[in-house]
């Protein structure tokens, strides 16, 4: 994530297509030592591509990652009583334990980059 942020930083900054050299010089500013293997590899991935469609195809990613808290949406209860009984009847149903599925990691063959590398 430190590599894919100093790129980033560097392209905002003016510089296109920036090298090895100068994302070690902006993390290097911070004092982040990383491995030029790690470097080059994120600038063979996203070489040729333009900034906008690294984001845009990261926003498609990001987007099928759920969200906590996104089940249930609680509201305060109406003068008329209208929709607590509704509410209230959803939070007094017992949670299920669901089983423990292993779960299996997609590959990152198909992303723009490596996001957490």
């Amino acid at each position: 994530m430190k590599i894919v942020a100093a790129y980033l930083l560097a392209v905002l900054g003016g510089n296109n297509s920036p090298s090895v050299d100068h994302i070690k010089a902006i993390l290097g500013s911070v004092g982040v030592e990383v491995e030029d293997d790690r470097i080059e590899l994120l600038l063979s991935q996203v070489k040729g591509t333009d900034l906008a469609e690294i984001v845009a195809c990261g926003r498609e990613k990001m987007a099928s990652i759920p969200c906590a808290g996104a089940a249930i949406a609680v509201g305060a209860p109406t003068a008329a009583g209208g929709a607590a009984p509704a509410v209230a009847s959803v939070a007094a149903e017992p949670e299920k334990k669901e089983d423990k599925k292993e779960v299996v990691e997609e590959s990152d063959e198909d992303m723009c980059f490596s996001l957490f590398d």
